[in-house]
């Protein structure tokens, strides 16, 4: 059986497209900002029930562009991170929480794996973002029938620490294989989503100067693994 080769992220075509996608969101934003506010200006003043469903309906689309923008400039132009030491099982739990109504709805619950005592110096907010991210993909690959992932969280005897999510879904087909890290792909009808929750990841886990590395093949399970350096120079 030949082996599944690893997916790796291309970091000089991703700076590329994060270039790209910064100059793209910033010129949206600024048309997107007029619409929103003529919309909820005229809602103000409009007594007629269709005219003010449909002003509705047009300020609820350019909120969710907007949403959409906010993606596009958070891997573009992510903050710096503030690292900080934190207990990471702790962060990885408060994120996880944070999707149970999404887990419960689609059958999935996630099976965390890691020493009691674990701590690192990471950006808080940045890890938790990582988290929920991957555990969103897989649970978004085992959503037709449900299942459990694994969440397991070890330290290399370097110090660094090891983040692997691992779901039963189906796999990344070869295309998906080729854009996985790409902003604005998506591989929904397939059963996985993409979109921009690999490309975040990536760009936090770089910032971190760590690596992510997903292996899949497409009758799974798939597994992505994430090194991140515990120093505060890395």
């Amino acid at each position: 059986m030949s082996r599944i080769p690893e997916i790796i992220p291309e970091p000089a075509r991703l700076t590329a497209l994060a270039e790209f996608a910064a100059g793209a969101g910033h010129e949206i934003n600024n048309p997107l900002a007029t619409i929103v506010g003529r919309a909820q200006q005229l809602l103000r003043d409009e007594a007629d029930p269709q005219r003010r469903h449909s002003l509705s309906l047009i300020a609820a689309q350019a909120y969710r562009i907007r949403d959409m923008i906010g993606d596009v400039m958070a891997f573009a132009r992510p903050p710096e991170p503030v690292r900080v030491e934190v207990d990471l099982l702790q962060i990885t739990r408060q994120a996880v929480t944070t999707l149970a109504t999404a887990l419960a709805d689609s059958g999935c619950s996630v099976d965390i794996s890691a020493p009691q005592a674990m701590s690192a110096c990471v950006d808080p907010a940045q890890f938790g973002i990582v988290i929920a991210e991957l555990v969103r993909n897989a649970q978004q690959a085992l959503q037709s029938g449900g299942g459990v992932i694994l969440l397991r969280l070890t330290c290399e005897d370097a110090g660094d620490i090891v983040l692997e999510v691992i779901d039963h879904g189906q796999g990344f087909s070869d295309l998906e294989r080729r854009h996985a890290f790409d902003p604005f792909f998506s591989g929904r009808q397939a059963g996985r989503g993409l979109g921009f929750g690999l490309c975040k990841v990536w760009q936090i886990v770089r910032q971190h100067g760590g690596e992510i590395v997903i292996n899949s093949p497409e009758s799974g399970p798939t597994c992505v693994r994430v090194t991140w350096p515990t120093g505060q120079d890395s």
